[in-house]
């Protein structure tokens, strides 16, 4: 595999390794939203999250389009949406205890 495409999806991962950016993705993943919305979802500033936003547009992990005076964001690449779900399934997945075998 050539580093170059290493690199990519090196930076790509890195992208996603701040804790609000990847929760906007998650978001995101399940519906699209606004900056106002985002904000108030993920308990940021507006500017805070329209500067993370506007890093994921330019990874391409996010879309825009305009809707009257207002942007509205979203993930269009299924790609994205399933290495999110994966990555955040797995590790919920891994903190839930295990379950016990009852006995009768």
């Amino acid at each position: 595999m050539p580093p170059e495409l290493l690199q990519d999806a090196a930076a790509t991962f890195g992208m996603l390794s701040a804790t609000v950016r990847l929760q906007i993705v998650w978001l995101l993943a399940g519906e699209e939203r606004d900056v106002g919305t985002l904000a108030g979802e993920t308990g940021q500033t507006v500017q805070a999250v329209s500067h993370h936003l506007a890093k994921l547009k330019l990874a391409g992990l996010v879309q825009a389009r305009r809707e009257g005076r207002r942007q509205v964001y979203y993930v269009d690449s299924p790609i994205v949406v399933e290495v999110v779900h994966l990555l955040v399934g797995e590790r919920h997945s891994r903190r839930r205890p295990a379950r016990r075998a009852r006995h009768a």
